[in-house]
């Protein structure tokens, strides 16, 4: 027997989950993962309208209608991918509207963040080997990007060390990279680097003790009420 609808039992409203606004997300979405699995299956040198549009079984115009240009929809892909942007957010906020809370423990935490992220996600290393070989427009504007972020952690940074004979900007430059190669070298050839191989669990321990050490060298001397 049906229950009558009162005022005591209303009727439930249906949730929406069609139409013009949800289903161009839907799709826009589609098309942003077709291209990380481009990416994955074939490299960054198949990333066009075709194989993405092949990939997501979408028209290929929508690529123009939806984000204005392929450059565009690709830009959008490495937003979502981009660890500096999204890759321990939490951690990044907590030190641009806390810059208080900034210590070795929170910098650090960061660092080991970024050598196990890039360690374990493939297309992340795909996206740093494509922009180390080529130029394009949306890797730039990522690259801008970062930066732009980049500054709003050394305006905090800066005053900190302002009196301290560590160049903080050139050693985080050095830590941030060398973790870029080190993760990108071990995953493309699978060997040592300085006989040290971040593969395995001992090799990547040694790494991070030495990050910290050397942040620990770093902001020793410095005043952190800043």
């Amino acid at each position: 027997m049906k229950k009558k609808v009162t005022e005591d039992h209303p009727k439930k409203e249906r949730k929406v989950t069609s139409g013009p606004i949800r289903d161009k997300e839907r799709t826009k979405a589609r098309m942003i993962a077709a291209v990380g699995k481009v990416i994955q299956k074939k490299g960054y040198h198949a990333l066009n309208g075709p194989n993405i549009a092949l990939e997501c079984g979408l028209n290929k115009a929508l690529i123009w209608n939806y984000f204005g240009g392929l450059d565009q929809l690709v830009e959008a892909y490495l937003t979502q991918k981009d660890f500096w942007q999204i890759g321990d957010k939490g951690v990044l906020e907590q030190m641009i509207s806390n810059p208080t809370d900034i210590d070795v423990a929170l910098v650090n935490e960061l660092l080991k963040s970024q050598l196990n992220t890039f360690l374990k996600d493939k297309t992340k290393q795909k996206i740093i080997h494509w922009g180390l070989g080529e130029k394009t427009k949306a890797l730039k504007n990522i690259a801008d990007r970062r930066e732009v972020l980049g500054e709003e952690l050394f305006k905090h940074f800066d005053p900190k060390f302002e009196h301290s004979e560590t160049d903080i900007r050139a050693t985080l430059a050095l830590l941030v990279s060398g973790i870029y190669y080190l993760s990108l070298q071990a995953k493309s050839t699978g060997s040592t680097f300085c006989g040290i191989d971040i593969n395995t669990e001992e090799g990547k321990a040694r790494i991070e003790k030495t990050v910290e050490k050397i942040l620990k060298q770093a902001f020793a001397d410095i005043d952190l009420s800043k």
